[in-house]
């Protein structure tokens, strides 16, 4: 609480819109002391097309477009298995060519479709074999079957033995997929159980799925927090209920989640029937969330083992790279520059990081540059200056590698900085053109072969700081755009400047067209053309 600075409050209709207000709220801005699943931007649901002839395939974007959506599913292996199972159990489209056809007895129009070969089906054939995969999917697995064998019985007794095949390998696909389901006891209500194991800040929940007395999933939630359990568990319920297409009526706990009455009101509210919360004590149910509790001790211990691993994992290419610039060990942490100006205003600068050969986002910086005409230079010195002063005086962790871009003129500029803040950091530049390095007290730049993924790495972080410096730079320029020098320049007004800005990313870009070619893109004069030319 000591560290918050302002509150801001949203008045919601009820607490089901509170919930889901927090909840999306929390993922737009990923606030530091509110706990955030690491896994919720990722999960994975089924969905069910609202069309004639609806399709099934996986989706991580919901809208609100009246399809069916089931999940979210964590584990996307299995939930493929689960795909695999319904093309076969209930063959439904993933392609169709609709005929100009009607069926005789029914009048509806015929589908040719792929799925269990190629046949022709009725709108309302297809239609009930998808109400059967929504019964399948809500874990109603034995209603299915029932109906199926019905079918097949009534098939056969036609003498019509293709579809009696037909739906005798719907009825095997079914039942493969309840072979590989642990049954756990006799009691075929529907409930989620929710275990959990953790340590330190390292928490990891599992959602164990009961449909008719067997496991039909179980999804795993990873989170790293200081948070109590209770309000670890009332996220974990808003987060992972908010766009579930079936919620069961009971959910079991370790411990009760915070606010547990208004999330039983509110699920019962999604679920237009009762919901019930309970902390199971004794007897199966009990076992139920052991069994939860022991599948999350596993995961917790996987995800630690591979925490450990990636301390220790050091990618070949920082080793290779390591071995080129004579580094006393691999660069794991790098830090790019670059400079971004156009007309002599707006220049910005732009410090990118890698960490272990990956993009490192939370630690990017950007810098209004305060020199007053242009010069790429003292841009660099003076942003390399302001970012190292910085981190010793705040005893941060400095880089294993400096990179520049540009020449041998940035270089020496940011080594100047480094030396006057008696910094002696593994530092190059790569220049664009010839994608040349430049080392330190080394005349001749070092060549490095074009498809040398040590190269490779250094030029996507020079890119990297280059996309951060121009994006940065255009913000900029929207806020100021009237303060362009090129307004200065008869001939030139506002629309002429907003067509720099648009059409040309950097000061090169200008330079290297012709007086005509300039003048032709931006619909001037080459007498302006040429004055522009002159104040880049």
């Amino acid at each position: 609480m000591k560290r918050i600075e302002d509150f801001e409050w949203i008045v919601c209709q009820d607490e089901a819109d509170a919930f889901i207000t927090e909840a999306t709220l929390i993922k737009k801005f990923k606030p530091k002391y509110n706990v955030q699943l690491k896994d919720d931007k990722s999960f994975p649901y089924l969905k069910i097309t609202n069309e004639q002839f609806p399709k099934v395939f996986i989706t991580r974007k919901i809208f609100n477009d009246k399809s069916k959506y089931f999940g979210p599913y964590t584990d996307v292996k299995s939930m493929r298995r689960l795909v695999d199972v319904l093309y076969k159990a209930f063959p439904i489209r993933n392609c169709y060519i609709e005929l100009n056809e009607i069926d005789e007895e029914t009048k509806q129009p015929i589908v040719l479709k792929n799925g269990l070969g190629i046949r022709t089906i009725t709108e309302n054939e297809y239609q009930e074999m998808v109400t059967d995969m929504i019964s399948f999917l809500k874990g109603e697995t034995k209603t299915v079957e029932n109906k199926l064998s019905m079918q097949m019985d009534y098939f056969t007794s036609k003498m019509m033995y293709e579809d009696s095949a037909r739906v005798r390998d719907q009825l095997k696909a079914i039942n493969s997929f309840k072979v590989g389901q642990r049954k756990l006891e006799a009691d075929f209500s529907n409930r989620d159980v929710i275990g959990y194991q953790n340590k330190d800040k390292h928490f990891v929940v599992v959602i164990l799925r009961i449909r008719e007395g067997r496991i039909l999933s179980r999804e795993k939630i990873s989170l790293d927090s200081d948070e109590s359990l209770d309000n670890i568990l009332r996220s974990v319920v808003i987060n992972f209920y908010m766009n579930a297409a079936y919620i069961p009526n009971k959910i079991y706990f370790p411990e009760l989640p915070d606010e547990s009455n208004e999330l039983e009101s509110w699920l019962s509210e999604k679920a237009e029937r009762k919901v019930v919360f309970h902390v199971p004590k004794r007897a199966v149910k009990l076992q139920e969330l052991k069994l939860a509790n022991r599948n999350a001790k596993l995961l917790l211990n996987e995800w630690l083992l591979n925490i450990e691993k990636r301390k220790d994992y050091i990618p070949k290419l920082l080793n290779e790279l390591k071995d080129i610039l004579n580094l006393k060990k691999p660069p794991r942490l790098i830090e790019a520059f670059d400079i971004s100006h156009l007309g002599g205003t707006d220049t910005v600068a732009s410090m990118v990081v890698f960490k272990d050969g990956r993009p490192f986002k939370s630690a990017y910086r950007k810098y209004n540059i305060n020199v007053d005409k242009v010069d790429d230079f003292e841009s660099m010195r003076e942003v390399v200056f302001r970012r190292y002063k910085r981190q010793l005086n705040e005893k941060n962790k400095l880089p294993d590698l400096v990179l520049i871009d540009g020449g041998k003129g940035q270089l020496s500029a940011a080594l100047e900085s480094l030396k006057e803040l008696k910094l002696d950091l593994p530092i190059v530049a790569l220049a664009k053109r010839l994608e040349e390095l430049f080392l330190p007290e080394q005349k001749d730049s070092l060549r490095i072969a074009k498809n040398s993924p040590a190269l490779n790495i250094l030029k996507q972080l020079r890119d990297e700081a280059h996309r951060f410096a121009i994006t940065f730079q255009r913000q900029k320029r929207t806020k100021g755009i009237a303060k362009s020098k090129f307004e200065d320049i008869p001939g030139v007004g506002k629309k002429t400047v907003e067509k720099i800005y648009k059409r040309f990313q950097n000061i090169s870009d200008m330079k290297d067209l012709s007086d005509k070619a300039l003048s032709y893109k931006l619909g001037v004069s080459r007498k302006v053309a040429i004055e522009i030319k002159k104040i880049i």
